[in-house]
């Protein structure tokens, strides 16, 4: 049961994490549209703030579900551990393989945002965008590999169980 409830322990304060992220990323969008008003920094500001937005859905989403998903998973344990391998380990490796199609999408978006960075003149929009798509793909993609790390001891565990 300690097991269960440290996972998804970690994956709510990880979503509290990228909410966090996501308000402050909202609010540098803000004063850079409202003070700073350059091209460079209006690129950055909407990147910023579209990723932010799903930022901050996402923590929100993850926070309110998590003590219901440890709920539920110690409710199998107790009463059905038979649905640990028949519901919550496939669960699971689809979360697994998410991860993995997330961070190859983050770091897609990171070698894309460089190429612009290298290509594009400095003080421009597309520049200052490219720049703040490759802050939050950096932030995003660090944030998922500890996720996905996580989820592969959980997984890990919920197969050992008889």
């Amino acid at each position: 049961m300690e097991t269960i409830a440290t996972y998804f322990n970690a994956e709510r304060d990880e979503s509290m994490l990228f909410m966090a992220v996501g308000a402050l990323a909202l609010a540098a969008s803000a004063y850079f549209l409202l003070v700073l008003r350059k091209p460079f920094f209006n690129g950055m500001a909407i990147t910023l703030s579209v990723v932010a937005a799903l930022q901050i859905i996402v923590g929100i989403t993850i926070y309110q579900r998590s003590p219901l998903d440890t709920a539920r998973v110690q409710q199998m344990v107790q009463s059905a551990p038979q649905q640990i391998k028949s519901e919550e380990v496939p669960r699971m490796q689809k979360v697994i393989l998410n991860f993995k199609i997330y961070l190859g999408v983050e770091l897609s978006l990171l070698v894309l945002s460089i190429v612009v960075l290298l290509l594009s003149s400095p003080g421009t929009i597309i520049r200052g965008a490219a720049m703040g798509l490759a802050i939050q793909a950096v932030f995003t993609a660090v944030l998922d590999l500890a996720a996905m790390r996580r989820g592969d001891a959980y997984l890990t565990w919920l197969i050992s169980q008889p």
